[in-house]
């Protein structure tokens, strides 16, 4: 049946949840300012960590010992594990296939077995693998601030990746616990986040942040040697402001390829996501948060389309100008009007086209791998 009000529920839900966002991000910004903290530098971090764990001493690059805990989704062990592997050993831990967090009686069940299981598990493999350090992707939604605690009596250097804390640093509210970073991240060593508004967050929260994106892996992005046949595409879920702007698009004509959960053609395999950036001239991306008008976070597929030699054009995100020269390595745009146009150029122009896309493949494979990434964490920690 026609729902004549979805459109203005959906709308209502948008205008709460960016209501919300606005308030989080109020108060935490002021606490910061009331109690006069300051975003710590690499020199604050290094000293922090070296006082918390005096007895740290750094390895040569291949020889750490690595427990690594995740859930590997989509992209996790095509990404961060082969990373990992090039400074040691790696222990991967995912607890899925026992602990499904996924099920309905997760929070009331499931979790807390989890969470015993898991502190069991950490004791019992920092004393079997003489642990240097534990690299974790977790949240609130996962683990409790007492199992954090308990993780951290074994002495070990903890480091956690949170993705996108722009919507998710505290996210829901479970039993008086955020599912988010929030009660668990001061429990870390360091916190990695790439969402550069969410620094003064973990620091109120008295946790040690470091802002820094995603990146690739470029045994995995790499150019492919096929004909461009594809003018414009995008690869991702349908959801959000994206089918209406590639709607508008058609209307231009303009046709763009869309492949992902959600759309008519369904989803690609990596490899074929991966040689679909080489087929098209062009290769589209969103960088906003669904329901949050005007918010934005870097996303993986900023340093992968670029890293695999394809064409980037984006839309325009203030913390891009960071990692990348915009219009040199990549490009960006503003609204529907300013996409058009761009598309236009840049198809009537293919050797400015091949410029763009030779200098964002260099940019990216010089400075955004995941390696690279870790390079600059573990030597942050003093573990390299």
């Amino acid at each position: 049946m026609n729902d004549p009000f979805k459109k203005y529920r959906k709308q209502f839900r948008a205008w709460k949840n960016r209501k919300r966002l606005e308030r989080e991000l109020d108060y935490y910004n002021s606490i910061f300012v009331s109690r006069h903290l300051t975003v710590p530098d690499d020199r604050t971090i290094r000293q922090t960590i070296k006082q918390k764990i005096s007895h740290l001493k750094p390895k040569p690059k291949g020889e750490l010992h690595i427990l690594a805990i995740y859930h590997h989704y989509n992209w996790e062990n095509e990404s961060l594990k082969p990373a990992l592997a090039k400074f040691g050993v790696v222990r991967h831990y995912d607890w899925f296939d026992e602990f499904n967090h996924q099920q309905k009686d997760w929070h009331n069940a499931a979790k807390a077995d989890m969470n015993e299981d898991l502190v069991n598990r950490v004791g019992r493999w920092v004393k079997e693998d003489n642990i240097d350090v534990i690299f974790t992707y977790l949240s609130g939604e996962l683990v409790t601030p007492e199992t954090m605690q308990a993780l951290k009596a074994f002495g070990v250097p903890m480091l956690n990746l949170a993705l996108n804390d722009k919507e998710h640093f505290v996210g829901k509210i479970r039993q008086g616990q955020a599912m988010g970073s929030r009660d668990i991240c001061r429990y870390f060593d360091l916190c990695w986040t790439s969402t550069e508004d969410a620094l003064k967050k973990y620091c109120v929260e008295g946790a040690l942040p470091v802002y820094l994106p995603e990146g690739g892996n470029p045994e995995i992005h790499k150019p492919d040697d096929v004909d461009k046949t594809i003018d414009v595409s995008f690869v991702g879920q349908c959801y959000g402001n994206r089918p209406e702007l590639i709607r508008k698009l058609t209307l231009h004509g303009i046709r763009v390829e869309a492949y992902g959960y959600g759309w008519p053609n369904g989803p690609l395999s990596t490899e074929d996501m991966v040689r679909m950036y080489s087929r098209s001239k062009i290769n589209l991306g969103f960088g906003g948060v669904v329901g949050h008008k005007d918010t934005y976070c870097l996303k993986g597929r900023d340093f992968e389309i670029p890293m695999s030699g394809g064409l980037y054009l984006t839309e325009y995100n203030r913390e891009l100008e960071q990692f990348y020269n915009l219009g040199t390595d990549i490009v960006t745009y503003t609204d529907v009007e300013d996409l058009v146009s761009k598309i236009q150029d840049l198809l009537f122009n293919p050797e400015k086209a091949d410029a763009i896309r030779k200098s964002g493949y260099q940019r990216a494979r010089r400075e955004h791998t995941w390696e690279i990434r870790f390079e600059r964490i573990f030597r942050l920690m003093g573990l390299i």
